[in-house]
């Protein structure tokens, strides 16, 4: 699956969460992002990770216990993973770059072209 795709469904059900559980997952993604820069392997990640400990910073912001935050991180992520199976179960993903560029009369070979869709399941 494309990863633009991955992330345009990914920003989707983010949005979806409960505001406060969203508060929290997209803290600690920012700070393990930024944490993410700043190494060069996955070692250096890794050992920033512990050194920082995203999970406890923001444990202390959002003033929840370790355990309440992994909780909630939890939970979203399971929404998350969920949301995203359903979602890709249901995707449409077609590539309409020669469709379009026979109609054209000047091709740019560097463009392509897709449709994309989702068909929501609503119960």
């Amino acid at each position: 699956m494309n990863s633009h795709l991955m992330e345009i469904l990914s920003r989707e059900i983010i949005k979806s969460l409960p505001i406060e559980q969203r508060e929290v997952y997209e803290y600690v993604v920012q700070l393990e992002d930024q944490l993410a820069q700043q190494a060069e392997t996955s070692e250096e990640f890794m050992a920033l990770l512990v050194k920082h400990s995203p999970h406890r910073q923001a444990a202390r912001h959002f003033n929840l216990t370790f355990g309440q935050l992994m909780a909630v991180m939890r939970e979203a992520e399971n929404f998350i993973n969920q949301q995203m199976v359903r979602k890709l179960k249901n995707v449409k993903w077609l590539d309409l770059t020669k469709q379009v560029n026979s109609r054209k009369k000047v091709v740019n070979d560097k463009k392509k072209y897709f449709y994309f869709s989702v068909n929501e399941v609503h119960s």
